[in-house]
């Protein structure tokens, strides 16, 4: 009897779970540091992980510190970054290239419900809808304490570096999440509440990028976003709510175009479709604008290569590039122009700090920002994998797990 108890107790404390794999091998031309090796904890994913791979398994539902809280989880996104984790390129080695240590359960776009509370939490409460922080920074590194939390020389990363939101149920420490329950004055059910949750951490990606690291800009100013994913989608949100005057969106995929437009872009193009026409995207933008250029570019594609070419010539006096897309390679910059045009180009990365959660939860809690129509598809953790290579095609524009 009590060996069957046990047993009992043991299925009931599993949970399935999609989890990345590679194999650590490194790549030619690069030299791992000590700490790399010896954790496996990689600064660059693109130049060690070899052959990645994802597995549906049974592992243990975790137990939560005095200061973590064990959420229930109810809907994650895959996000380009977990592409980039699950793709390869053709020398086999996985395409993204940030901090990476494996095994890990993927998702970090995600939001849940508090199902058990440590003793020391203050003021998260079993019931509680939630969505989480996916920066994990430890707040006592000297770039933490002088607000750089982004950079943080400690930073752990949920699905990334520790485990994320492709399972049922997740601990975290307290301080990363962040209450919706107010969502749910705009939306009907709880299914809705909580995906829109799952939206929060890409806006909040697009909103540190644009006016964190980028300053913002004024009411009427015109946008250039390049991409039209789920972190441009955001992107194009977060200008119309902030008064941009003219958003124009660059995408070459027919059903992100349409949602584009959906969430706020004025025009919509594909750049390689004007290229073939014989004009160039940053003509393009010129001939919209009368000559003057946009205020704002946002690189959202992960190509930097084609599009700060591209961008660097479409810009007002004084314009910005701020860069959101990931990529492992170097792209040409023309200095010239931004000494003689005042313009500046803002490096981004993350979403913690500076008061970007809670705004962006305000923004959807008021109704000013809705990006639950850019969820196209739906699917079970056990159905991960499927998903992942459905999505290789990028015309969904975001694909939701339900755990």
């Amino acid at each position: 009897m009590a060996r069957e108890f046990a047993d009992r107790f043991a299925l009931a404390n599993k949970q399935v779970a999609a989890v990345l794999h590679a194999d650590w091998k490194v790549r030619k031309g690069y030299t791992p540091t000590e700490e790399e090796l010896t954790t496996k904890r990689a600064t660059y994913g693109s130049r060690v992980w070899h052959k990645p791979r994802v597995m549906i398994e049974d592992i243990p539902i975790p137990e939560i510190g005095p200061k973590e809280v064990l959420v229930h989880l109810k809907a994650c996104g895959i996000c380009g970054s977990d592409m980039h984790l699950y793709e390869s390129d053709q020398d086999g080695y996985m395409l993204y290239p940030g901090l990476v240590r494996l095994p890990v359960v993927l998702g970090h776009e995600l939001s849940g419900q508090v199902d058990k509370v440590g003793s020391e939490v203050p003021s998260l409460r079993h019931g509680d809808m939630v969505t989480c922080e996916e920066m994990w920074w430890c707040g006592e590194c000297d770039p933490c304490r002088t607000g750089y939390f982004n950079q943080c020389l400690h930073l752990e990363e949920m699905g990334f570096t520790h485990n994320g939101g492709f399972e049922q149920y997740m601990k975290i420490h307290h301080k990363f999440c962040w209450k919706i329950n107010d969502f749910k004055k705009i939306y009907r059910s709880e299914d809705q509440v909580f995906e829109a949750g799952s939206i929060v951490e890409p806006a909040c990606v697009s909103y540190n990028g644009m006016f964190i690291r980028a300053g913002g800009f004024k009411p009427g100013s015109a946008i250039a976003v390049w991409g039209s994913g789920p972190i441009g989608l955001g992107a194009i949100g977060l200008a119309k709510a902030a008064g941009a005057g003219r958003i124009i969106a660059f995408e070459p995929r027919r059903s992100r175009a349409a949602i584009a437009k959906d969430v706020g872009a004025d025009e919509v193009f594909d750049p390689f479709e004007l290229q073939r026409n014989g004009t160039e995207p940053w003509q393009k933008v010129l001939e919209l604008t009368g000559g003057e250029g946009v205020d704002m570019h946002v690189e959202a594609a992960g190509d930097p290569a084609f599009i700060m070419p591209q961008a660097e010539r479409c810009m007002t006096i004084g314009g910005k590039i701020v860069d959101i897309g990931r990529a492992d390679k170097a792209a040409p910059v023309f200095f010239e122009l931004y000494q003689v045009r005042a313009l500046q180009a803002y490096g981004t990365q993350g979403h913690a700090g500076m008061g970007v959660w809670p705004n962006v939860v305000k923004l959807i809690s008021s109704g000013k920002l809705d990006l639950t129509k850019i969820i196209t598809g739906r699917y079970s953790v056990s159905e991960v994998p499927k998903a992942l290579e459905k999505l290789k095609d990028r015309t969904d524009a975001k694909v939701t797990i339900k755990p």
